[in-house]
Order: C-alpha cells, then structure tokens, then sequence
C-alpha cells in the first residue's frame, strides 16, 4: 500500500522503553491503528520495529515515522544514521522521514540536510520526508528550498493549553498537513474542568475530547499510551463531534503552555 496522506491518528512511542515499547504497538496495531511514531532519540527503534514484526499486521499496511536528530543532520551523516534506524526498525524503509529539530542555530544549513534528506527519499530509504518543531519562517524557507507539496507534514506539539496557532495555520495555508504531537499535555488534560464538562456531555474522557478537538482543526493527532483501554479510547475519539460552543470553549483553555521546549528549540511563533 502507498499512502498518499497521512493516517488521521497515530500511536506516539515517546518515553515507551523495552517491553512497554514492544507491547504497546503491537496492541495499537491490533486495535486498528496504521500509524507509528517513533524517532532516533527516543532510543526504541529496535523494540518499536519487534512490535512490527510481531503484529502480524504486513508492513505495506503501516505507516511508520521516525526522525533524524539534530545531531545527525550534517549530509555525510545523515543517511547513514537513517539506514542506522531501518536496521534496528527491521524494515528496508520508512513512510516518512522527519527532521526532528532544524538544526540549532543553523550549525547546518537548511539546504544541506534537507537536500540530503530528499537524495534519502531518492534512494528509496522514505517514502516521504517532512519537517519537525518548524517556525513560520523555517517553513517558509524549507519550502523555498524543497518546492511545493514536498514535505509531507510539520510535527509540532498542539493540545487545548497549545493550541499553536499561529504555525498551524501557516502550515495549512502552505499546503502542509500537521501532526500534532503531545495531545493530551502529557496526562493533564485529564485534570481540566472545561474538559471534564464537555466529556460528560459526550461521554467521553477528557482526554478523548482533546483528541477530538486537535483533530477537528485538520491535525493528525498522535497521542501515546501503553494501555490498550486508552489506545482504543483514542482511537474512537474521532467519532465524537464536537459543537462550535465545544470547540470555542476549548479554544479558550489556550495558555502557550509549551512542554517540549529544550534549550536548542528555535524562536517559537
């Protein structure tokens, strides 16, 4: 199978380790899930490709994402360390290919990696490529750089305390799909009165009203989660539908709450 877009929810496998990691996809795919997040840094390529492996689900059917560190990005590197990762993702591809982090203070140019990045596509490496933690500008230039309809997503953190507004909306007037990762805060959507109230209303966790919210705003959510009673909740999350006074609502709980925010991050939007 050759996707041409993005799954609409994927299963995240940051801070998964080990068997945690193993079980989790493989449970996630058993429940339907096609779409597999993980990345370099996240150091469970190997157990995320045994979850493959062991799913019993063909590889043609999932799409699999993984990314490059920002310390891998120098061209003479950066193919080998992505072979490095379809090794230990026992798979001769990935579906998509992503930059996790432009490179800190342009250390290396744009042009370089993502050139190199596209030769790794050329080569049959990714099926797609695409761009992770990517300001406005950067998404300006990465499209001055790799042309129109290139680069299959930006990955960047949107929840109800993030709603990131500002990148989402450049991305979806450049034509990029978002994947919004973190979904769910890390747990605290759970603990959110505004949330808890219009859950009830559907019957529905809070957490499932966030998935349904950042998906209701055109972006693949990927929320993480070893249990599978939470995996399949997610994933019917996107059956709900939520009212304008749902989504205004939650629009408000926007307080640039930003999780993921290292010290190398770029001037967020």
């Amino acid at each position: 199978m050759s996707f041409e877009a993005l799954p609409n929810i994927g299963m995240g496998t940051f801070r998964l380790k080990g068997d945690d990691a193993r079980e989790a996809v493989k449970s996630a795919l058993s429940l339907g899930y096609r779409h597999i997040d993980t990345a370099q840094m996240y150091e469970n390529e190997a157990e995320v490709g045994d979850g493959i492996t062991s799913s019993g689900i063909p590889r043609r059917d999932i799409f699999l994402t993984t990314k490059i560190w920002h310390n891998r990005l120098a061209p003479s590197q950066l193919m080998n360390s992505l072979k490095d990762s379809l090794a230990r993702l026992k798979t001769d591809h990935v579906d998509l290919v992503l930059v996790h982090w432009p490179s800190p203070d342009d250390q290396v140019p744009m042009k370089d990696y993502l050139s190199a990045l596209r030769d790794a596509q050329r080569e049959g490496l990714a099926t797609h490529i695409g761009i992770s933690n990517f300001t406005c500008a950067q998404m300006d230039q990465a499209v001055a750089i790799l042309g129109d309809n290139a680069i299959f997503t930006n990955q960047v953190e949107v929840h109800p305390f993030l709603a990131n507004r500002t990148v989402v909306d450049h991305a979806q007037r450049l034509g990029i799909p978002v994947t919004g990762y973190m979904p769910l805060a890390v747990g605290r959507v759970m603990e959110d009165e505004t949330l808890q109230r219009i859950g009830t209303a559907h019957n529905a966790s809070p957490a499932q009203i966030a998935i349904a919210w950042v998906a209701a705003r055109g972006v693949v959510p990927i929320p993480s989660s070893t249990r599978p009673e939470h995996q399949k909740a997610n994933l019917e999350a996107l059956q709900l539908t939520l009212t304008d006074e749902d989504m205004s609502a939650i629009d408000k709980l926007d307080r640039n709450d930003r999780i993921a925010n290292p010290s190398f991050a770029p001037d967020w939007d």
